[in-house]
């Protein structure tokens, strides 16, 4: 019982980090959704990310100082809020506060449900507790784009935050009625100074990136002057860490070949995993006219190879190794993404569905194997501060890949359409140079259909430009596994060293 309300509480947050996804071309749109910004889309998937990798290892800490059931049940009633606020949000501004909120929930949420379940089940149950609470991952990235296609196919888009209420309250029910109040002996003291380097260096980092696009040049003082205060905070974040006793995050294990470079591996992975679905959901819903709930379906052949993924690479990697199952699936999973470059408007979509398959197959099989692996090659009593890292390496890569690839997006857009914009007023142009969405909406409403097809044309050239750094990153993080997974070689033994014999030739015997 304990176990299936755990499972609860990981399903809301999976749920939601692919639900958002499915309605980006909904809230884009000034007269359905809010109008918002491909900066402002960004940020409300930036601002969730950033403050659940950065308040996630510290709060692990205050599970151990207050109790992990106190600190879960605070996390799903902060979530729940959130949600109705995101849900009711008047302007795109107000969404993204609200998603940052949402994020400071799941922050105290993941680590005091994977906490519980470490002190609740032991032995052989714990790793079957373990596999099933893991996937819930799988579940939820399948059922958030379907969910979210039923929901804006019927109701606003504010529904797709409403959801959330009633998993919240049956959760909150189970804990209070269910889970003990599991602390530790001896808590872990809080590390805000780290708290406060690690969430301003990324925000300054991220700003600086998303920054890139809305003012289409990397030159700018704005751009690298922030991004550059970003790299000074981060920095700071690592030397007060090395100088902690026990630090939350534990700079010393990237030290280690495996775990540092797989963890990086991972991190380029989400990186381009998630730049891909960036712009993939508006190629769907925008270029291709999709419904959300035909766009959901589209996406459904990614999430289910997830699914069948992680277990599948599991069982190849015993058969094989862990190298060279998972830096071929990775390299599979690049290739996958760079086919998005040969896909255009008219493009068939059994081919579409083929790309999302083998590209949801391979990332399930690197993922779920490379993190076992990266857990298991350490020791038992480092296992917690191996997993903020883990964990904290994941959400930053997601993070990136959201202002990376919707930057790249944002400029490669900008230059493309800028030549077919020179006969509109200033206010078109204007319009017609922030998204696809408002030019398509700007051309329906002064009746130039040409406009349209200019912004369709500009947008699948960004595509292309973008599916191939995409499929770059991904390709460079599949040389960083297979460096980091490369077996040690061991010593040669030296043979003993031989005596010169004497010269029987000269009349020994």
């Amino acid at each position: 019982m304990i176990l299936a309300v755990l499972v609860l509480s990981s399903l809301l947050i999976w749920l939601d980090n692919t639900i958002l996804t499915t309605a980006f071309e909904t809230l884009a749109d000034p007269v359905r959704g809010l109008g918002a910004s491909p900066a402002q889309l960004q940020w409300a998937t930036g601002s969730y990310t950033l403050v659940f990798a950065t308040l996630m290892f510290t709060s692990g800490a205050l599970g151990d100082r207050f109790g992990h059931r106190n600190v879960l049940a605070t996390g799903m009633t902060v979530f729940a809020g959130a949600s109705m606020w995101a849900a009711y949000a008047g302007d795109a501004d107000q969404l993204i506060a609200a998603r940052a909120a949402m994020g400071m929930g799941s922050a105290l949420i993941m680590p005091a449900q994977m906490a519980i379940l470490m002190w609740t089940f032991s032995g052989p149950a714990r790793a079957t507790a373990i596999g099933i609470s893991s996937a819930t991952a799988g579940v939820g990235v399948a059922a958030g784009p379907l969910l979210a296609g039923v929901l804006l196919g019927h109701f606003w888009w504010g529904s797709i935050f409403l959801v959330n209420i009633p998993i919240a309250v049956l959760s909150l029910i189970g804990i209070a009625i269910l889970v003990p109040n599991f602390r530790s002996p001896t808590p872990r003291p809080l590390d805000l100074a780290g708290l406060l380097l690690s969430i301003s260096g990324l925000a300054f980092l991220a700003y600086g990136l998303i920054h890139a696009g809305q003012v289409a040049s990397w030159n700018s003082v704005s751009v690298w002057g922030t991004i550059a205060v970003g790299v000074v905070l981060l920095a700071g974040f690592v030397l007060v860490e090395l100088r902690r006793r026990h630090p939350s995050f534990d700079p010393r294990l990237l030290a280690q070949r495996l775990f540092g470079l797989g963890n990086l591996a991972l991190g380029l992975l989400m990186l381009a995993m998630t730049a891909a679905s960036f712009y993939s959901a508006f190629y769907l819903q925008g270029a291709r006219g999709f419904s959300p709930l035909q766009a959901g379906l589209a996406f459904a052949p990614s999430a289910l190879g997830t699914i069948v993924g992680a277990p599948l690479g599991v069982r190849l990697a015993r058969r094989w190794t862990l190298r060279v199952v998972t830096a071929t699936a990775l390299t599979t999973a690049g290739l996958a993404m760079g086919c998005n470059m040969l896909f255009g408007l008219h493009t068939p979509l059994i081919f579409n569905e083929i790309a999302f398959t083998i590209q949801g197959l391979s990332i399930g099989m690197v993922i779920g194997p490379v993190t076992g692996g990266l857990m298991s090659a350490l020791p038992l009593e480092r296992a917690g501060a191996g997993s903020a890292v883990i964990n904290t390496a994941r959400q930053a890569g997601s993070l990136f890949g959201i202002a990376v690839g919707g930057t790249i997006m944002s400029i490669t857009y900008r230059h493309a359409i800028e030549g077919s914009l020179h006969e509109y007023a200033g206010p078109v142009q204007d319009q017609a140079r922030v998204s696809a969405e408002q030019a398509r909406h700007t051309a329906t409403a002064i009746h130039q259909p040409a406009l349209a097809h200019a912004a369709d044309d500009a947008f699948i050239h960004a595509m292309h430009v973008s599916a191939v750094w995409a499929m770059l990153i991904a390709l460079f993080g599949a040389v960083l596994l297979a460096t980091a997974l490369r077996p040690t070689r061991k010593p040669t033994a030296v043979p003993p060293r031989c005596e010169r014999l004497p010269d029987m030739a000269a009349g020994g015997q």
